[in-house]
């Protein structure tokens, strides 16, 4: 009942749901200890999947063991879920009506801003210093120029891990050299046609999102432009964005995005296959991790692939804002909301869900009564 009060109520990303669960589970049931919930969070950030989620389940398992484990999870996404599917239900009975599209055209670029908002903070923290910086540029551009996103990650992991576990003088000329292989770019290449879609197609695509994505949340959207856009073919750009800002509006993991995408392929069907695909990963690794925690906590070599990994997503998070943008910023009105969002976002700090709901009325009275 806890977890799925919080799914309800979740609002705001994977920071403000930690700090949810850090004042029920810790402050106020005293469930878990703070030392315990520190090595918890901790974990998460070194495995794939949505660290907020992870927490969920990690906290079950400590409650209640493997039933816990199970329970605590399902019930903090299912809200969530059950939400974004009757917003994808409206979106494919409604979306196409004129006043839907000009709300649309006004809360597109609100979700820019929230995008960069999120880079903004995930870099401050990830970009520890010019071989960081360094990589995660080569990886905006390897991505920019169609790049394989796990490749990108996994190199920029094991170069970095590379550097802490060689001597000192080890520098960013003896990984570049990786960044050249013909694999990096040879997988995203955009193909002729769709590809058709099909249930076990829609749950292995979806599996190796939640099975290989680290870091934030927002890093799942380089992987949807990669894979579901450029190469498969199954959702248009337009569609990525609106599927964005549905997981904006509402509470529980980023990654119900998924439950959104997967009921426009395939209906109710396609919504519970893509979501138990995107999540699934997360129970496991979870289970498999809680034994390793304290030798996670202590191990430079894992925190050092984190870093590589966690810049790489930078940079993907970058080359993908810059391909979003250009669909969502198409003239000075929508540059001035995104602009405006930006910097409310970042300096003061305002709750994204309020801007999305002025933005979406921008959008509708500029569109349908000034006739922009």
């Amino acid at each position: 009942m806890t977890f799925l009060r919080l799914g309800t109520i979740a609002f705001g990303g994977p920071a403000a749901h930690i700090a949810m669960m850090e004042d029920e589970f810790v402050r106020r049931r005293r469930w878990v200890s703070h030392a315990d919930f520190l090595d918890m969070l901790g974990a998460s950030s070194l495995i794939p999947g949505p660290s907020s989620t992870e927490m969920a389940i990690h906290i079950g398992h400590q409650r209640g063991g493997w039933k816990g484990l199970i329970v605590g999870g399902v019930s903090f996404i299912l809200p969530a879920m059950l939400i974004v599917m009757a917003c994808a239900w409206a979106y494919a009975a409604f979306g196409a009506l004129p006043r839907i599209q000009h709300v649309l055209y006004g809360i597109k670029p609100v979700v820019i801003a929230i995008v960069l908002q999120a880079l903004w903070r995930l870099a401050r923290v990830a970009v520890k210093g010019r071989f960081l910086a360094a990589v995660a540029l080569l990886a905006t551009i390897a991505a920019l120029i169609g790049g394989n996103v796990l490749a990108i990650l996994l190199i920029a992991g094991l170069g970095t891990m590379l550097l802490a576990w060689s001597n000192p003088r080890f520098t960013f000329a003896n990984v570049a050299p990786l960044l050249t292989v013909k694999w990096w770019l040879a997988p995203t290449a955009a193909m002729a046609g769709a590809v058709p879609i099909g249930l076990g197609g829609l749950f292995i695509v979806f599996l190796k999102f939640g099975a290989v994505i680290f870091g934030s949340g927002y890093v799942l959207l380089a992987f949807l432009q990669a894979d579901l856009v450029n190469r498969l073919h199954w959702l248009t750009q337009a569609q990525l964005l609106d599927a964005v800002a549905v997981g904006q509006v509402t509470p529980g993991p980023v990654f119900t995005t998924a439950t959104f995408i997967g009921y426009l392929l395939g209906g109710i069907p396609g919504a519970l296959v893509a979501t138990l695909g995107i999540f699934l990963p997360g129970f496991i690794l979870v289970a498999a991790s809680r034994p390793l925690i304290p030798r996670i906590r202590d191990s430079k070599i894992a925190g050092a692939f984190l870093d590589g990994v966690n810049v790489g997503a930078v940079g993907l998070m970058i080359a993908v804002t810059w391909q979003l943008g250009r669909a969502a910023i198409v003239d000075s009105l929508t540059a001035g909301i995104a602009a405006v969002s930006a910097l409310l976002l970042i300096y003061l700090q305002i709750n994204s869900v309020w801007l999305i709901f002025v933005g979406g009325p921008i959008g509708l009275i500029a569109k349908q009564w000034l006739g922009g």
